[in-house]
């Protein structure tokens, strides 16, 4: 078996489709991804092998919570795919895509164009419209995409399509998310898979062991791929300071720093958050569906400062679950966030937060692949 994998995002929506991939490698199947050069590292990482496809995303102010594309050039993403996407796919089995709906309605007609099974996966159901507005979300992908989808497909001999939000997504996409922490909405027809997380063997560097040999367990501040709020990296500090922490700081797509070079504090690139969050005392971070997951999964206090997308669904799910704090708002000061901390660190959320780890499933990308064998035996 043959599988393709496509997706234009931020690390949430590219990195679910990498567990998946190297879970059918592990099988013996033969996978490759389409993704934006920002990902090349990563998937050189890994081995899976890389497609190029589309900009790098962090050239697009969008990508990082700014003005979206233009319209122009949300029609040249589509163009791109009727271009790359039928070489990419040749031989392929099936289609797993993710992330921008400009760029899954050209993959989707691509697949359709050769008779591939096409499948669309959801890492949050915030991205999910419920019943009531989904009308509203195909009207507006059909005015924004569908001339110029429309004339691309006629190109290859395919019909037009409409309510293009549907077509992207089609009519049971996967949530790919835990359903403790991310339940399936109601009234929607979605398959949930549980989460699809890689295993992630990484070392942690010699500094940053060395940094954690020092003294009691850090607190973690990071915002990944997420926009981050102004002066975060000061307040954070100064209000973790407040509680008696030292601080590890992410850099993140936000290109975070330390406001000054004291001995409690470090700063951080990539780095193998599996591992580093079982060895600090809580996280504070954004609310991505891929930190949230990890850090529920090693049981670490977390204070969720919520900037843009589906941030807010998951702080109100920590809140909610009782292993860690919603922030209220996206721009934390320093008492704000030092009373949110001292909530995190409490005894009780952290006898709370290991007993929820628990429970968080592990085994998502064995549905997927299993869906997957039944779908490419029946096509």
């Amino acid at each position: 078996m043959r599988v393709l994998f496509w997706s234009y995002g931020a690390r949430g929506e590219v990195e679910p489709l990498v567990a998946l991939a190297v879970r059918l490698r592990e099988d013996g199947v033969e996978v490759r991804m389409c993704a934006p050069p920002d990902y090349a590292a990563r998937l050189a990482e890994v081995g899976v092998p890389h497609v190029v496809v589309g900009k790098p995303v962090l050239e697009g102010a969008g990508a990082l919570g700014g003005p979206p594309e233009s319209p122009e050039a949300a029609v040249a993403g589509i163009a791109e795919q009727f271009e790359k996407i039928p070489a990419a796919a040749e031989g392929c089995d099936a289609v797993v895509a993710s992330g921008l709906l400009s760029g899954a309605i050209g993959v989707r007609s691509v697949a359709e164009k050769l008779g591939i099974p096409y499948f669309y996966a959801v890492p949050s159901p915030v991205l999910l419209p419920s019943p009531e507005h989904r009308a509203m979300y195909n009207q507006g992908a059909d005015g924004m995409f569908g001339e110029a989808l429309n004339g691309l497909r006629a190109g290859i001999g395919l019909p037009p399509v409409k309510s293009l939000y549907d077509f992207s997504c089609t009519d049971q996409p996967w949530l790919i998310a835990d359903p403790l922490l991310a339940p399936r909405p109601p009234g929607l027809d979605v398959v949930q898979t549980g989460a699809w997380l890689l295993s992630d063997e990484r070392p942690l560097s010699r500094e940053l062991e060395a940094f954690l040999a020092a003294g009691p367990p850090p607190v973690y501040v990071g915002f990944g791929s997420s926009p981050a709020p102004a002066n975060i990296a000061k307040v954070a500090v100064e209000a973790i300071r407040a509680q008696g922490r030292r601080v590890i700081l992410s850099h993140g797509w936000a290109g975070l720093d330390l406001p000054d070079g004291a001995a409690d504090c470090l700063a951080v690139d990539e780095v193998n958050l599996q591992v580093l969050f079982g060895r600090v005392a809580a996280a504070v971070h954004h609310g991505g569906v891929g930190t949230t997951h990890v850090a529920a999964r090693a049981g670490v206090p977390q204070v969720v400062v919520p900037q843009i997308a589906d941030h807010p669904h998951f702080a109100a799910k920590v809140a909610e679950l009782g292993i860690g704090v919603a922030h209220d708002g996206p721009e934390p000061t320093v008492e704000s966030l030092s009373a949110a901390l001292a909530t995190a660190l409490a005894p009780e959320t952290r006898e709370r937060a290991t007993a929820v780890a628990a429970t968080i499933g592990a085994d998502g990308t064995t549905v997927a692949a299993g869906l997957l064998r039944e779908a490419v035996g029946s096509a």
